[in-house]
């Protein structure tokens, strides 16, 4: 067979397959180049999804009528001009294959003016120009896709469901409008508007738009600046999960993009904050040099590559960290009333997490004088306070609270070089109030009251945490040396493992553990770091071959906190477990004193309040 040039058509249709791969494709380049063009109003038009029609219009700067034409071309772009272009990219859009590729599986229609001259209409089928006219002299540019894939009927074929496509042009939009905010964008759907922004630059607003009212509220703002990079934008509380990443929008110079590693550095950034399988919801933006990004890593320029990544995910992951230290983050639990059915006297109520007190609705602020003289005119509160005081006299240490077992044992000699667990637990800034304590429910939750109202505390999650924090900082502070064992600890390990231990013999070596070969996939390992704790040396170097089979490498401060969490809830009491009013009280003022008292090494909330207006509406003594 003879090798020929490609057909333009041909190598057009095969590009359109990287560049076009659904109608949300063709949504996101046709809005990045409103963008590139200075657009401060764009207009997003779908008919079924997509695939009948999409509209773009924007009041961008508009092309004259020869570069119309020519912007169809592939590979032509106004973008760069020359290599060096490549590394200052600073536009969305720069490889001029966007147009082509959707005029070439669609029937596209394009009205453009720079408000000067008469505009010029453009008719082109299959990527073919059919037919040019003139057009009005409104400034900006009209694009019309129709039919799209009506020439690649296999492509056509694969396409979703109407809901499943429309779901992933909505995504698009709004990631647009996250990573726009001074644009305004308006969004329609069969005639019918779907989403707006004002464009006045309040991300906020977008956020409410996008996810709601009640999500908005409880969205924490963060910056931080270096001479690299300026990060700004907002991170939901740990209160509000999803269950997947979908929920990080991350942009980079106004781009939105898609980073592992920078997602990862997000949620390390909760640290402790998210119960496992949950990811936190974040808009972030980060400003740096465009030398410092290769944004032409991906067909569809959602991957970059950075210059200086370590010292990037270092600073949004102390960056979201900061930002919590400064927080109280105690869920408020709010009445939602359900309709009653007829002829029934009995109310039943479900409850949601709320945000802090600060976000009360209109209604409630009007009803603040009313809880006050509620709350006035009870003597609960001081009462429960003094008798709480009178009885436990001055606290003196965590170690009152009677444990279950005794943790020195499980650190061998590794508690000889730091002070008692009191000692460790360095005082937070008050972001907890006093609680006393007047019950438990089941064993399980302690009751306690102040003047702010009703708390629930979860008594293993309180102890897991305070005890986390001393395993955290006594693990730490061990050094490296190793610890020898009476009988040897054996190992079975796959054909896989056993191949990645031999490869990795030196690197285990440097973190204090040596394999000895036992038989064909048996390994036995005498001595081990003096940092495990025991009764977990098994899981703990397991855990380390997992690390190598993953990650190609062993991460030892990653190792000994999970170590510390491993420990913290093993050695908490667990349900069903009752204290006394004394081991309450203890066990809360330590909880207090904790870095980060809200949430469990796990991420599960410590702590739940009610507020005293809340449990007056609940029993209907306010309305």
């Amino acid at each position: 067979m003879h090798i020929l040039p490609m057909p333009e058509q041909l190598a057009n249709k095969i590009a359109a397959g990287e560049v076009v791969e659904r109608p949300a494709s063709v949504v996101k380049e046709l809005v990045e180049n409103s963008i590139d063009a200075k657009s401060t109003e764009i207009k997003i038009e779908i008919e079924e999804a997509g695939l009948r029609r999409i509209k773009v219009s924007d009041n961008g700067a508009g092309m004259e009528d020869d570069d119309a034409e020519i912007a169809f071309a592939r590979h032509a772009t106004s973008k760069i001009r020359n290599e060096n272009d490549l590394f200052h990219v600073r536009t969305l859009g720069f490889r001029g294959e966007a147009l082509a590729s959707i005029a070439a599986v669609s029937q596209l229609i394009v009205k453009t003016s720079t408000g000067k001259h008469a505009g010029t209409i453009l008719k082109l089928e299959g990527g073919k120009l059919i037919e040019r006219d003139k057009g009005d002299a409104r400034k900006g540019t009209e694009i019309t896709v129709d039919t799209l894939f009506y020439n690649t009927p296999a492509r056509l074929k694969y396409m979703k469901t109407i809901h499943t496509e429309l779901g992933h042009i909505s995504d698009v939009v709004n990631r647009m409008a996250l990573s726009n905010p001074e644009i305004r964008f308006e969004l329609f759907h069969n005639g019918k508007q779907m989403f707006k922004t004002s464009g006045r630059g309040d991300i906020i607003q977008i956020i409410a738009e996008i996810y709601g009212v009640s999500v908005a509220k409880k969205m924490i703002p963060v910056s931080y600046e270096t001479l690299d990079f300026s990060i700004k934008g907002y991170i939901a509380k740990p209160e509000v999960t999803r269950a997947s990443r979908n929920y990080i929008s991350t942009m980079i110079n106004h781009r939105f993009i898609r980073s592992i590693p920078l997602n990862k550095a997000i949620t390390n950034g909760y640290h402790t904050l998210l119960p496992i399988g949950r990811y936190p919801l974040v808009v972030l933006h980060v400003e740096m040099d465009p030398i410092l990004v290769d944004v032409n890593v991906h067909p569809a320029k959602l991957e970059v590559r950075f210059s200086k990544d370590k010292e990037l995910y270092q600073a949004v992951e102390e960056t979201i960290r900061e930002a919590f230290r400064k927080q109280t983050l105690i869920p408020e639990v709010t009445k939602k009333e359900k309709k009653e059915r007829p002829q029934s006297t009995q109310h039943t109520f479900s409850f949601e997490f709320n945000r802090d007190n600060d976000t009360s609705t209109t209604q409630e602020k009007e009803q603040e004088g009313v809880e006050k003289e509620i709350i006035n005119n009870r003597d609960t509160y001081t009462s429960a306070q003094d008798q709480a005081l009178e009885t436990l006299g001055d606290y003196q240490s965590a170690s009152k609270v009677h444990l279950p077992t005794d943790d020195s044992e499980d650190l061998g000699n590794s508690t000889d070089n730091v002070d008692k667990q009191g000692e460790l637990n360095k005082p937070s800034a008050e972001r907890v109030p006093p609680m006393y304590p007047i019950g438990q429910h089941h064993g399980t939750y302690i009751v306690a009251e102040n003047e702010n109202g009703l708390y629930m505390i979860d008594q293993h999650a309180a102890q897991e945490r305070i005890k986390y924090e001393f395993f955290r900082d006594v693990i730490g502070e061990v050094s490296n040396e190793l610890q020898d064992l009476l009988i040897p600890l054996t190992f079975d390990f796959s054909k896989q493992e056993a191949l990645l231990i031999d490869q990795y013999q030196e690197h285990l070596k440097e973190v204090g553990l040596f394999f000895e070969h036992f038989g064909q996939q048996t390994y036995i390992v005498r001595s081990h770091p003096q940092w495990f704790p025991k009764g977990f040396e098994e899981e703990i170097i397991r855990e380390m071959i997992e690390q190598i089979m993953e990650e190609e490498k062993i991460d030892i401060a990653k190792l000994r906190e999970d170590a510390a969490i491993l420990m913290s809830c093993k050695r908490s009491i667990k349900a069903n477990h009752y204290l006394n009013k004394e081991d309450m009280f203890y066990l809360l003022e330590d909880l207090r004193k904790s870095t980060d008292p809200f949430t469990c090494p796990h991420g599960r909330p410590i702590i739940i309040h009610f507020s005293g207006y809340d449990l007056e509406k609940m029993f209907k003594r306010v309305m």
